[in-house]
């Protein structure tokens, strides 16, 4: 019976190289989707003090379906943004829980800027797309030893 050595031999002298080590930073998409969560987020909940502090930044509507009082929709910004900027830092350590979590709260930012459309229009259709590719992002990348 032969046994094969999977290792070829080395030449006298020569060191063996390093076994790769896992970086706990974010890289290529996953810094991408971290960046953008974080900045986001941070902006969501500047917009939501902002309509917590004066209903006139926005733009008041009439007879919209899924109208909410200003302060309503400031106190939703404020919270999704602070989830989503924690998210969005997770994702840039590394945490592997931070990936789903970033998928859900980017969705649920999305649907929340979609329903926001009326009150702030480009801000929203800014903020939708930027979801969209950080979803897209997250969902795509994969962790180093991830295979299929």
């Amino acid at each position: 019976m032969s046994t094969t050595n999977p290792d070829p031999p080395s030449p006298a002298g020569a060191r063996p190289l390093p076994e790769p080590t896992r970086r706990p930073w974010a890289t290529g998409l996953a810094l991408f989707a971290g960046v953008v969560m974080l900045v986001t987020g941070v902006l969501a909940a500047l917009a939501g003090i902002a309509a917590l502090l004066d209903d006139d930044v926005y733009v008041g509507v009439q007879g919209y379906v899924y109208a909410f009082d200003l302060t309503g929709w400031g106190w939703i910004h404020l919270i999704l943004g602070v989830l989503v900027a924690a998210a969005g830092a997770g994702v840039l350590a590394g945490q592997l829980w931070a990936r789903g979590i970033g998928i859900l709260l980017a969705s649920l930012s999305l649907i929340a800027n979609f329903l926001f459309l009326p009150y702030s229009p480009w801000w929203s259709i800014l903020i939708i797309a930027l979801d969209v590719a950080v979803i897209w992002a997250l969902s795509v990348y994969r962790t180093e030893g991830a295979r299929g």
